[in-house]
């Protein structure tokens, strides 16, 4: 028998009642953070064959960090890096005791925002996430400093740079909260004379970066983490040199 008419109003009605906090909220539901099973088994594995430094940076986010070579860029310097390809705020904060929490690290440098933006996530749902980090990593270890890097313009997701402002904005207001978290802008850097990313920092998709963007990020970084040895990097607050 075909459901009457009511009958599926009613269920229409049920299921948009189940979606209205959602809806409401303008949130964009979180991807699945198991899918990265492999990846954080793949972490353990290597840290149960090899030690790691101590009070070391380490550095966590998304494919703008797995394709950084920290251990030859910033040589001499403890470091620790567990970027994630694909990853979100969201899915950093799940595995923060993986990636972030087991290391008791003296400073953690991440990048996040850049595939939730393009996912559609906006300010405050990413302000949300980077809060929860923010207090998982500091209610463990009060004297760890965090450096958020700001999300980076580039020529493929171009479209959604005006949101990709509004939340860097809305992090760096966040940012500003706490003393022991730095806000470092590394976009502005990245645009040209004419607004518009630098074609010779991505490679042929137009979203990762060349060996000239990341050097880009190296002088700015450099000058956050290790004050003196970079021109540009200063952190727009909060304690400079770190611990």
């Amino acid at each position: 028998m075909k459901p009457s008419v009511t009958s599926r109003f009613g269920v229409l009605a049920a299921l948009l009642l189940a979606s209205a906090p959602a809806l409401l909220s303008g949130q964009v539901a979180d991807p699945d953070a198991t899918r990265f099973a492999d990846e954080m088994e793949t972490f353990a594995a290597y840290d149960a064959k090899n030690s790691f430094p101590a009070d070391a940076t380490v550095f966590v986010g998304s494919s703008s960090i797995v394709l950084w070579d920290t251990g030859d860029r910033f040589r001499g310097m403890p470091l620790i890096n567990r970027g994630f390809g694909g990853s979100q705020m969201s899915d950093a904060v799940h595995y923060v005791q993986e990636t972030v929490l087991k290391y008791s690290p003296r400073t953690v440098v991440v990048y996040e925002g850049d595939n939730d933006t393009s996912d559609g996530k906006r300010s405050q749902q990413l302000v949300e996430d980077y809060r929860e980090f923010v207090e998982a990593v500091l209610t463990a270890q009060p004297s760890t400093r965090i450096v958020i890097l700001s999300i980076k313009p580039s020529l493929e997701r171009w479209d959604v740079w005006p949101a990709m402002q509004e939340s860097n904005a809305a992090i760096e207001a966040y940012a500003k909260t706490d003393p022991r978290v730095d806000f470092v802008d590394i976009g502005t850097a990245m645009l040209g004379a004419d607004g518009l990313p630098i074609p010779e920092f991505f490679v042929s998709d137009g979203l990762h970066m060349t060996s000239a963007g990341y050097d880009v990020w190296d002088e700015i970084l450099m000058g956050v983490l290790m004050p003196g040895h970079g021109e540009h990097g200063m952190p727009h607050h909060g304690q400079g040199g770190g611990h």
